[in-house]
């Protein structure tokens, strides 16, 4: 009785705390909890990402969508790697992969129709042209994509592998432009590269084998220095025209100056197919770019927009059964990642609003009166309550590095510089939250994947933005977890055994959250472990978990 009275005391006073607080009462949790030690499989079942999202190709999901349902952005580009057949080097392989199989379905199925256009064209009195984009539709881009820029587009770069010739063919189109060719079309190219790299895109489709590609039918985009300037044809609604106006504009001179009728259009991006002035249009999958553009004023074409809908496991291995228009675009992710985080295309999130603190905002309020009551009452039965956190994305918010520094792009040098000069902002409202963990009675543990050689520069950073919650030992014990470099002291804990030689992250957590509920680390019940992976959560040993949104990286 007396046990039954205590518990809802301390209860009370936890609820009356984090009212005060955040203006709250108690609500569901955001997350699972396994309420009882060890959790079993059953409560790591759930804690798995999600599959099925929907992203609209202008980035707006992420106003609307959460943090959990978008797509993760390492995610994508694992299912791109396998999409390709890249095993991860960022080469694809030429000779058989999910991307080459579905260029050769889609390359067979059109020629199968080549004569019957040709010769439907010839009969009306026309003179039937194709008209094919360059990269990703004739010439594969993928290995300056990802093992050269590793998808951070970079101008200078992508000169050189021009002029340089590098590009290998896309697979199957030489077959079918050539075949295209002798069965008497003529065959224009049309790319958004520049007039001075029309030259030696020519000669690399020829290095290639294609033989139809002449230098007078090949259109390139005006520089505006010398000779090369925006010709007559091409009028814009501002000074900087769109590419649909660039592609649709230059397929009408096609047919209606030169007297040509382009009964097939054929590229990559939807923005080559804009537009009209061509009997028919044909997309090439291209998960690796995406190059939006509006179409002309008065013109609708639902069909050529991109899929909304998609189905992607967090192993990447949806990229063996999606195909490349199933796969999530990784410039419409990023876009829908900036929304996600207020970030007006500069890197930096916006600190001050966004979906992404508003979300942060609800789950905290939501939270922070059932983990108080849970300190609380463990408080009051002498349990020895505790919280555990991760530092990156839960404690301390690294999306101005991750965006604006690496561009999604992991460099531990350049991580490492972040982390000694304390340069990190705190977690929207987890400041709030860790706080009345600690007033209702919970002792505050960090466990993160940072190295020991970073915890001094963690804490402090900690401290800095509002945690004094946070230290290397209190009562006695460890109570701030970094992992070992395996140089000098700094060594694998006896506590932590693992598969491997390398410990995987869930290895290196959970054992770490089971030895802080030992004897040795402090005989501690951990009520609730917060985390922004799924890898910080899972393997038990806490009665409550706590998912916060990260689509920025994927810890598996």
């Amino acid at each position: 009785m007396r046990r039954s009275v205590l518990s809802a005391v301390a209860t009370g006073a936890a609820i009356a705390l984090t009212a005060t607080l955040f203006g709250a009462a108690p609500a569901d949790a955001h997350g699972w909890g396994s309420h009882g030690r060890p959790p079993g499989q059953a409560a790591d079942a759930r804690l798995t990402p999600r599959t099925h999202f929907t992203m609209a190709a202008d980035g707006s999901s992420g106003a609307t969508q959460g943090g959990e349902g978008i797509p993760n952005i390492d995610v994508v580009k694992k299912t791109i790697a396998t999409y390709y057949g890249d095993p991860g080097t960022g080469l694809a392989d030429r000779d058989d992969s999910p991307y080459v199989r579905e260029v050769r379905s889609i390359v067979a199925r059109q020629s199968a129709q080549l004569r019957r256009i040709h010769d439907a064209a010839v009969r009306r009195g026309e003179k039937p042209a194709i008209v094919l984009d360059a990269d990703d539709t004739t010439l594969w881009t993928y290995d300056m994509e990802v093992a050269d820029m590793h998808f951070v587009f970079d101008p200078a770069r992508q000169d050189e592998w021009v002029q340089d010739e590098r590009f290998p063919a896309v697979p199957s189109m030489v077959g079918f432009v050539n075949r295209a060719q002798a069965l008497g079309f003529t065959v224009f190219g049309l790319t958004g590269r520049n007039d001075d790299q029309k030259a030696a895109t020519v000669q690399n489709l020829t290095k290639v084998g294609y033989t139809a590609f002449t230098q007078d039918r090949f259109f390139t985009k005006w520089t505006g220095v010398g000779a090369s300037q925006q010709p007559s044809y091409v009028t814009c609604a501002t000074a900087k025209c769109t590419t649909v106006e660039y592609k649709a504009l230059t397929r009408k001179h096609i047919e209606q100056d030169l007297g040509y009728d382009i009964a097939l259009n054929i590229g990559d991006q939807w923005s080559d197919l804009q537009g009209g002035y061509a009997d028919r249009s044909l997309k090439l999958p291209n998960p690796t770019y995406s190059l939006p553009s509006a179409d002309l004023p008065g013109v609708s074409e639902p069909r050529l927009s991109p899929r909304t809908h998609f189905t992607t496991a967090a192993d990447g291995s949806s990229g063996a059964t999606q195909g490349g228009e199933g796969i999530p675009n990784i410039d419409v992710v990023k876009k829908t990642i900036a929304t996600y985080y207020g970030d007006p295309g500069t890197g930096v999130a916006d600190r001050s609003d966004s979906p992404y603190i508003r979300e942060l905002r609800a789950i905290v309020r939501r939270q922070a009166p059932v983990i108080a009551a849970q300190c609380a009452v463990g408080r009051g039965l002498h349990r020895n309550p505790a919280i555990v956190l991760d530092a990156d994305d839960t404690t301390l918010w690294t999306y101005d590095m991750e965006v604006a520094d690496m561009h999604f792009v992991f460099d531990p040098a350049r991580q490492d510089e972040w982390v000694q000069d304390e340069r990190f902002p705190a977690t929207p409202s987890m400041t709030s939250l860790v706080s009345v963990a600690e007033r209702s009675g919970c002792t505050v543990i960090g466990l993160t994947g940072r190295n020991d050689d970073q915890q001094a520069a963690t804490i402090e950073n900690l401290h800095r933005v509002g945690y004094p919650q946070f230290s290397a030992t209190q009562h006695g014990t460890q109570t701030y977890y970094t992992k070992w470099t395996g140089v000098g002291a700094s060594q694998q804990p006896s506590y932590v055994t693992c598969a491997a030689a390398k410990c995987t992250t869930v290895e290196y957590k959970s054992q770490t959250r089971a030895h802080i509920e030992s004897r040795s680390g402090g005989g501690y019940d951990v009520v609730a472990n917060l985390g922004d992976q799924y890898s910080d959560l899972l393997g038990g040993s806490a009665d409550r978990t706590v998912k916060l949104p990260n689509p920025t990286y994927y810890l598996p």
